[in-house]
């Protein structure tokens, strides 16, 4: 099995260079929206966005220019799983303009606001723990910005665990209370931010949020306000969320590096119809890249949609993903926009992929009506998936169904270096296909 793994196997820069290849065969030109999904390659061998160096440069500045450090133990902090902290952080916090460091322990607390030019800092993962006081509300964010309409800027948070605390509800309640609350951290209107090696676990919405203002429902092409941009998500993990583990909305220039998300209760939703993700690009998200993620046991490993009623994420990359028992590994969709009588997207465009694994998609009790899939394209346009690997469970019956399924009104998509194997009654590929005479 492991020969057959590496059957197409690649070096990195071939990968790209082959992919951004077939990618101008099938993006309709002029499109300068292509020359901002450039990715560029480390000497350590790691892929970037090509903006990646200016949000360095921004992060040197925030570091160098921060002359006041602070311990929240200095101001009353207590870690022991039981104190109300909640002022004990306003306090450190103040206006910003400092590093706020948090020791080991347990640490209670309503709600943490981080204003602009601010650096929060635990012990590690499982050391330093901020948890959501019992007496929160079902809203209430463990760790977001200050001024989600005004917006800040320059923040950074490393090193802990948050728990939203979801055994302060009642056990059949479900967890979110609408929009872009409910989750253990988020951004909301922020420019230049960085989250890592954090731990996130049952949020009552998702575990990681970059997020505009508000989530706007308007209608397919209508661009949000209030934007956040240039995020890095690094080395991060969740799991327990009620809906997605990472997920983006209305935001621009944004990585997602090295971090897991698996098992999400799904309880923001009706139960047996929850759409939780592990890493979710959603609506009317743009210039938005994956790099060596994995999930496990989510309904979709990596979705790329939007609501019928608002834009399609676009100028997707993702490179090197491994999921594992999702129930459909990969989910490109744009709903309401997909079927014969519906209207054509607007937005559903541009998704590069490469080197992608899918192991043993399986039915799960989050979404009872959804067959697996390791791959849906619906709606999108001007899709390359390079590289792909798709290995069944071959004492799993899988009915019939296909494995990949291209469908609806999905236009020049590309799969190239397609391998399946492992799979008991599968259906294959399914889809309707012209290959144009220049790429046979």
């Amino acid at each position: 099995m492991i020969q057959r793994w590496s059957r197409y196997s690649t070096h990195l820069g071939q990968l790209l260079e082959e992919t951004d290849a077939l990618f101008q065969k099938v993006a309709v030109h002029p499109n300068p929206s292509i020359n901002e999904m450039r990715t560029i390659i480390t000497e350590k061998g790691e892929p970037l966005p090509s903006w990646l160096p200016d949000l360095e440069v921004e992060l040197h500045k925030l570091q160098s220019e921060i002359k006041i450090e602070r311990n929240v133990v200095d101001f009353g902090a207590v870690g022991d799983g039981v104190t109300d902290n909640t002022n004990a952080f306003r306090k450190a916090i103040g206006r910003g303009n400092c590093k706020i460091i948090i020791p080991e322990g347990v640490f209670v607390t309503k709600g943490i606001k981080l204003p602009s030019n601010t650096i929060l800092v635990g012990a590690g993962k499982g050391k330093t723990i901020i948890k959501l006081h019992h007496d929160a509300l079902k809203s209430a964010i463990l760790i977001t910005n200050k001024h989600h309409i005004s917006g800040n800027h320059h923040i950074y948070v490393e090193g802990m665990t948050l728990d939203w605390n979801v055994k302060r509800l009642a056990s059949d309640e479900r967890t979110a209370s609408g929009n872009n609350r409910s989750s253990c951290l988020t951004f909301a209107h922020v420019k230049y931010g960085w989250v890592r090696k954090v731990e996130a676990i049952h949020a009552g919405l998702h575990a990681f949020d970059v997020s505009s203002t508000l989530y706007y429902y308007i209608k397919d092409g209508f661009i949000g306000p209030g934007r956040s941009q240039y995020i890095w998500l690094d080395e991060l993990n969740g799991y327990g969320f009620g809906d997605d583990g990472i997920t983006t909305h209305h935001s621009d220039y944004i990585f997602i590096s090295k971090s897991h998300m698996c098992d999400p209760s799904g309880r923001a939703h009706e139960p047996g119809y929850s759409n939780s993700n592990g890493i979710e690009i959603d609506d009317g998200s743009r210039y938005v890249w994956l790099a060596n993620n994995s999930t496990t046991r989510c309904f979709g490993g990596v979705e790329i949609k939007a609501h019928h009623n608002a834009s399609a994420a676009s100028n997707v990359t993702i490179i090197g993903h491994l999921s594992v028992h999702d129930n459909r590994a990969f989910n490109f969709r744009h709903i309401g926009h997909h079927k014969g009588d519906d209207p054509e997207s607007k937005t559903a465009y541009n998704i590069k992929a490469m080197n992608l694994v899918a192991m043993a998609p399986i039915f799960t009790s989050l979404y009872e009506v959804s067959t697996p899939r390791a791959m849906v394209i619906s709606a999108y346009r001007h899709v390359v998936v390079n590289q792909f690997t798709v290995l069944g469970d071959s004492t799993y019956d899988f009915e019939g169904h296909p494995v990949i399924a291209i469908q609806y009104r999905a236009k020049q998509i590309l799969l190239n270096k397609i391998y399946i194997d492992g799979f008991y009654h599968a259906g294959g590929i399914k889809g309707k296909f012209h290959v144009p005479e220049e790429l046979t």
